[in-house]
């Protein structure tokens, strides 16, 4: 990023000499000594925002107003919500939602020539990179070939879409691409990409370091805070506005503090401590937040146990969870492979600037928690949230009750009766029992059985300590003759080829391939639904009875229909119990008190007979996980496999669109576009497409996973002569807008409570029949009528992803009315043109008695549209009775009026860049 000297920045910029080099920088004790305000007492994360706003002060998009602000920040314990102007350092994505981005950015580039522009115009301005993480599915599992079966199948599936990215890394400046197999972005930018500070030139030519900064296409984009680098997901239409030089309009945040004290005892994993912070910090309430982890504990608590906790800030709600630099930031660093020279910089630079962590820290925070690391107990969280915390010895009790509700049995006192020892009963209402035969073995389904064990997932599998402990398990649990049970689908996917060199070189990967973890893929995986199907006769017997079946996985999302579409319950859980359920096969079984197997003789084993020791685990992560494992497979990051190699692609500067293609379609956002932006215009007579409840997820919204050929998105693929075996996912196909207007809302769990007790992506038609939310939508916009969506709280909660409002806008929904959103997505419909609207307290779809049948008109709209404005809502009910609320437009800042009179940001950015 080429660096602006605004007129103000010489009072403020410095030189700094470190690891053998000189460099400028942007000076925050400079700024106090110019009086531009008290900085001190600032968190290292908003001193990070605050860098930002030093180095790009011109006057007009950041003013010297915008410095002082963040000096009254600190005045006013926190609280001084003001808009600024941000730009990140780079950007980060994956592929399910890179793909779209880099479609989106092709789009532009036909757009932007239809109306008189320079297709080279549009071309990142920062750097990007896109790692494909996302697409590689768990097809085969339990054998050695696994991995390379799988990556096969990996190609074949997704060549037009990895055709196009290869496409995209030659015609775009900028734009790297790491191939398939390496790993997952977020573990990829942790242990390789990020700088922690960064460094470049300035117009004069100058070198100049700042702090590592981004924002990513996906939402735990957020790990990197653990290693000091202020990051967070966005959507990717408002990352391709960042990478097109649009800077990223925020408002100063609050900053919670995260007090750590203690150390965490023996037993326990970084795994039970996020998900006991999680609990914490959703309680709380930390949304639109910062989170900022401080206090003696972290003096104990590695890079990789940070990484873990900052990785779950979607799970927690907030925009990101930071630890300032330190010294064991240092260590990471200089493990993983850095360049010395930038280690020096670093420190240097963290401590000039006051961004360091040391005895005396102790900023001022808008709100501070405290926990007693120490306290923490083995934990899952589950059976559909990240924040349902469970110790581990109310599991089985807990999933007693969880059967019932789905059964609508009131147990609550059998359950409260349940003696202390033994396992917990089945719910009576049914045996619900299934004997299942598979390969000639013969054995028995039930309610609770685990039917996928997956480690998986960014957040942990990035924690050697966690990895080894799994490994130890499974090497204890050989020793003894246990192993999965055979109803199990297990699975390894590490987050980066540097995992199984470690494994490899501890040879523990034996063991764990002994008991049925073998590696399947470097890759997302079973987190993001690409559990691959279930072997056919136990899908079979989950669905002749009806069963609550179970995964658990060491991954961050849990939502209802995201694992697998036969599994009903879902838990979190770190990767050594991964491996331990696994063995078990049952959620019912207490895995703190009844045994998990038998040895061939026919003696109970119980978990604390295969638990390795705090020791056993430091002693074996110091012997193996090293700087040189870390330099030999990053060497060639880049380059992929023989596979990747051999993808051949046509070089041009605009993409030649395949008309039969099936994953990537030119979208039509831009198809037609004016010179002259619009106006924002008042909502009359909509249409409710849905009435939906509390936590609507992104998932819900746009699924990732598989879908079938019933479905609108199946009939269409089937219309185009794509056999079901070919449908590969949600996911690989959001290049294509057709495919995925047609999955929106379609999550296989949703419920639209226009409609009794049915699941499943449906709605009532405009002649009041059931029909899908897709023939519904496409036949009120034949009609002209435009569409709202009502939620509940905490709607939008989960990823990034930006296919949730792209489809949104696209069925025809002009406004969506909750009580509460969750950041991204209310960012993301802003910037697709939807409108988001919130309840004001006291008043919601229930107490407002809708039933979808309703006609609703919102006003106010038209004129000079104030941000967080209050504008009349008047709804028609079905007997012509009409009541007339206040609901408040969440369109939150100056610039995001603008965004929405243009149909959105990027249409904002096209209309600029031909201007000029």
């Amino acid at each position: 990023m080429t660096v602006t000297v605004g007129h103000d920045q010489s009072r403020t910029r410095k030189t700094l000499t470190a690891g053998g080099q000189s460099v400028n920088y942007y000076s925050i004790p400079a700024a106090e000594a110019a009086g531009l305000g008290e900085f001190s007492k600032l968190p290292a994360s908003l001193k990070v925002v605050l860098e930002n706003m030093l180095r790009f002060e011109d006057g007009k998009t950041v003013t010297v107003d915008d410095i002082k602000a963040f000096s009254d920040w600190g005045k006013n314990a926190g609280r001084n919500p003001i808009e600024i102007a941000y730009r990140p350092a780079r950007v980060l994505m994956q592929d399910f939602t890179g793909v779209p981005a880099v479609v989106d950015l092709a789009a532009m580039r036909d757009g932007i020539k239809g109306l008189g522009g320079d297709a080279q115009k549009i071309n990142p301005l920062s750097p990007v990179d896109l790692v494909i993480d996302h697409s590689v599915m768990i097809d085969e599992f339990g054998h050695p070939r696994a991995f390379q079966m799988n990556v096969d199948r990996e190609y074949e599936r997704n060549m037009e879409r990895y055709v196009f990215l290869k496409w995209g890394q030659k015609a775009f400046d900028n734009f790297r691409v790491v191939p398939p197999g390496t790993g997952i972005c977020h573990q990829v930018n942790l242990e390789y990409l990020a700088q922690t500070v960064w460094t470049d030139t300035d117009q004069n030519g100058e070198p100049v370091a700042y702090p590592d900064t981004l924002v990513g296409t996906d939402s735990h984009t957020t790990m990197v805070n653990g290693l000091a680098v202020l990051g967070w997901g966005v959507g990717g239409i408002e990352a391709e506005a960042a990478m097109l030089g649009q800077p990223v309009s925020m408002l100063i945040p609050e900053v919670v503090g995260f007090k750590l004290t203690g150390e965490m005892v023996e037993g326990t994993t970084a795994t039970d401590l996020v998900l006991k912070v999680v609990q914490m910090l959703r309680k709380h309430g930390v949304v639109n937040k910062f989170v900022e982890f401080y206090g003696e504990g972290l003096d104990r608590l590695p890079l990789a146990d940070r990484a873990t906790i900052a990785n779950m800030a979607p799970e927690y709600g907030a925009t990101c969870g930071f630890f300032p630099i330190d010294n064991e930031t240092l260590r990471y660093l200089r493990n993983t492979g850095r360049d010395e020279a930038r280690i020096a910089l670093v420190e240097a630079y963290a401590k000039a600037n006051g961004m360091w962590r040391g005895e005396d820290y102790d900023p001022i925070y808008t709100s501070t928690l405290h926990l007693d690391m120490g306290e923490i107990v083995p934990a899952i969280s589950g059976p559909k949230r990240p924040q349902d915390y469970l110790p581990l010895t109310d599991a089985a009790r807990a999933f007693y009750k969880t059967v019932a509700d789905y059964r609508g049995i009131d147990v609550t006192p059998a359950a409260q009766a349940m003696a202390a020892e033994g396992p917990a009963p089945v719910p009576p209402a049914k045996d619900p029992r299934r004997v299942v035969s598979v390969e000639g073995r013969d054995f028995t389904l039930t309610d609770g059985s685990v039917v996928i064990a997956a480690i998986t997932s960014c957040t942990n599998t990035s924690n050697p300590y966690v990895m080894i402990g799994a490994g130890l398990v499974a090497r204890k649990a050989r020793a003894l003759g246990l192993t999965s049970k055979p109803w199990v689908k297990t699975s390894l996917a590490p987050g980066s080829q540097v995992v199984s060199e470690y494994l490899d070189a501890a040879g523990l990967q034996a063991d764990l391939d002994a008991v049925g973890f073998n590696l399947v893929g470097y890759g997302c995986t079973t987190c993001i639904g690409n559990s691959g199907p279930l072997q056919p006769e136990i899908s079979a017997a989950i669905a002749g009875g009806d069963l609550v079946a179970t995964a658990v996985l060491s991954g961050n999302r849990n939502f209802e229909g995201r694992i697998s579409p036969d599994v009903r319950a879902n838990y979190l859980a770190s990767p050594p119990l991964v491996v331990a359920y696994a063995i078990a096969g049952d959620l019912n079984i207490n895995l703190t008190r009844d045994p998990i197997g038998q040895t061939p003789d026919g003696k109970d084993v119980f978990l604390k007979d295969i638990w390795p020791s705090n020791k056993e685990i430091a002693d074996i992560v110091h012997a193996v996980v090293t700087r040189e494992a870390f330099q030999k497979k990053y060497a060639d990051v880049f380059k992929g496999d023989a596979k990747w190699q051999g993808v051949e692609i046509t070089e041009a500067e605009t993409y030649d669109w395949p008309a039969s293609s099936t994953y990537i379609q030119n979208p039509p956002y831009f198809q037609g576009m004016s010179k002259a932006p619009g106006v924002i215009s008042n909502i009359t007579g909509a249409r409710v497409l849905a009435l939906l409840g509390d936590m609507i997820t992104t998932d819900h919204i746009s699924p990732a996973g598989s879908f079938k050929a019933t479905t609108p998105a199946g009939k269409y693929l089937t219309d185009r002569q794509v056999p079901v075996s070919e449908f590969n996912s949600y996911g690989a196909r959001r290049g294509n807008h057709e495919v995925m207007m047609r999955g929106t809302f379609a999550n296989i769990r949703i419920r639209n409570e226009m409609l009794d007790g049915v699941e499943g992506g449906y709605t009532k038609g405009p002649d009041g029949a059931q029909t899908s939310i897709y023939d519904a939508s496409m036949a009120y916009q034949a009609a002209g009528t435009p569409l709202v969506i009502f939620g509940g709280i905490e709607y939008g909660a989960g990823s990034s992803r930006d296919w949730a409002a792209k489809g949104t806008a696209l069925l025809g929904v002009k406004a969506v009315i909750a009580e509460s959103f969750e950041r991204i997505h209310r960012s993301n419909l802003v910037g697709m043109g939807v409108i988001p609207f919130e309840f004001l307290p006291g008043e919601t779809r229930k107490t407002l008695g809708l039933k979808g049948d309703e006609v609703v008109s919102i006003g106010g709209l038209e004129g000079d549209l104030k941000p967080l404005s209050l504008v009349p809502c008047t709804i028609r009910y079905a007997d012509g009775t009409e009541k007339t609320i206040q609901i408040k437009c969440r369109i939150d800042t100056e610039i995001e009026v603008e965004y929405v009179e243009n149909g959105g940001v990027l249409h904002y950015v096209l209309r600029n860049l031909a201007a000029q």
